[in-house]
């Protein structure tokens, strides 16, 4: 095979390409947007995620302004949507995406906060201002203290898992967890996915020593973003719940229009107007409501998905995370999938019905103007007969006016002296002058039925 060896001045390889797309750097670094952070045991993360409709980009970054040192923050440090800062003891991780904003407090737990405590307080070592904290731009979506500790690994027998166990529950104060062993039995996660009263839920993390700090990052972020993407997810349900009363008023009101359809015991006008009402209440829920099922589908898929990267295995006399959710997010996703299909189902109804409405109109119509055809054609006929009538009658009149004209001449003539008896003239020229009219009228006819042709 041929080789065509580059010259000692050429440029570099990538020089060689052809112009980049616009986008081929963007979409190329879009894998590289959210790293994992690395962690290292025993770390504190306090996770606050808030609804960002309404906030902007400046305001964000105006409140991060205000952490110490950070004075100057500029702006364009916030347009690819994340950012870490890191401080002395602590990271601070933001993170915007499209309906809500993530702030993610990465520290050192305090110490009388490890496995063996009761309930500890882990805000008391709190690494930034509460007033920070508290003043977030936005509406809390989900707030998550999640601890994560090492501890020696117990082996295999069920004496040993009920010890971690306990302690476990002395340190999320709950006697019923959820719980799951994480990475095919790497290590442990426990919750009980209820709210506390500082408005935080509470995980914990049990992994042996040696976990690696990018193998602990990616076990918090997992976490963290299941509970984010199952409470987004849950967003739909609300709305499914309260566009039912709707829904069902709709299909109560389109079933009785079918009803009226069939019996014809309405007029088309009144159809019409109560469809067209039915079909806006339709498409006024079909637009408010559109993206949030499909944003609820979306997160739902995902939450999936961060289930299925846990690679669980059972803790005995527990339920995992991904039992628990199938228990109780999917009837509610459940919900809010027959909610949208039910949606788009009665739009499709709807459709059909006007179909049908828009035949009878046009059955109707057609009738109308066949109605309206014979009512002309009787009308033509008419018509035709008074034109023979009066053709007749012009044909009679024009006769007497041209046999008039040859009486007055043959007067005329008989008194220039010429022999002629006028009105036996006159009499005898009348049957002479009605063809002869009668005939100039045919021709007429048919000269202008010809130039219709």
């Amino acid at each position: 095979m041929a080789e065509f060896p580059l010259p000692d001045d050429c440029p570099t390889p990538a020089r060689l390409l052809p112009p980049d797309d616009t986008q081929r750097v963007l979409l190329h670094n879009e894998v590289h947007a959210r790293p994992s952070a690395r962690i290292r045991l025993p770390a504190l993360i306090v996770f606050v995620a808030v609804l960002n409709e309404g906030v902007s980009r400046e305001q964000e970054c105006e409140h991060l302004r205000r952490l110490p040192g950070q004075g100057h923050l500029p702006l364009d440090s916030l347009q690819g949507n994340f950012l870490r800062l890191r401080f002395e003891q602590h990271t601070l991780k933001w993170e915007r995406h499209t309906e809500f904003t993530r702030y993610s407090l990465v520290q050192a737990l305090p110490e009388e906060a490890g496995l063996g405590a009761a309930v500890p307080d882990l805000l008391r070592g709190l690494a930034v201002p509460a007033e920070w904290l508290a003043n977030i731009p936005g509406r809390t979506v989900a707030a998550i203290q999640l601890a994560m500790v090492n501890a020696d690994w117990p082996d295999a027998t069920p004496a040993a898992h009920a010890a971690l166990m306990a302690q476990a529950q002395r340190w999320l104060g709950r006697d019923s967890l959820v719980a799951s062993q994480l990475g095919g039995g790497h290590s442990w996660a426990l919750t009980d996915f209820a709210l506390r009263d500082d408005g935080f839920e509470r995980m914990l993390v049990i992994a042996p020593p040696g976990t690696t700090e990018t193998r602990a990052g990616r076990i918090s972020q997992r976490l963290l973003e299941l509970e984010t993407y199952r409470l987004m997810a849950l967003r739909g349900l609300p709305v499914a719940k309260a566009l039912s009363p709707t829904l069902a008023d709709a299909e109560r009101r389109l079933a009785a229009i079918t009803a009226q359809l069939e019996n014809k015991s309405t007029s088309e006008q009144a159809l019409l107007d109560e469809l067209v009402s039915v079909a806006a209440s339709v498409e006024r829920a079909t637009a408010e409501h559109a993206y949030r099922f499909a944003a609820t589908r979306a997160y739902d898929t995902l939450v999936s998905q961060r289930i299925a990267e846990l690679r669980e295995k059972a803790i005995p006399g527990t339920q995992t995370i991904g039992e628990f959710m199938q228990r109780r997010l999917s009837p509610a996703m459940a919900t809010v999938a027959a909610t949208a299909q039910r949606l788009a189902s009665l739009s499709e109804r709807i459709s059909r019905t006007s179909d049908l409405l828009r035949t009878r109109v046009d059955i109707v119509t057609e009738a109308q103007n066949q109605q309206l055809l014979e009512k002309l054609t009787r009308g033509q006929e008419l018509q035709l007969r008074l034109q023979s009538t009066v053709e007749g009658l012009s044909i009679a009149a024009i006769s007497y006016y041209v046999i008039s004209l040859l009486l007055y001449l043959a007067k005329a003539g008989k008194a220039a002296g010429l022999p002629l008896h006028p009105e036996l003239a006159a009499g005898a020229l009348v049957p002479v002058v009605l063809w002869a009219v009668w005939r100039t009228t045919q021709r007429i006819h048919a000269k202008l039925h010809r130039a219709d042709h």
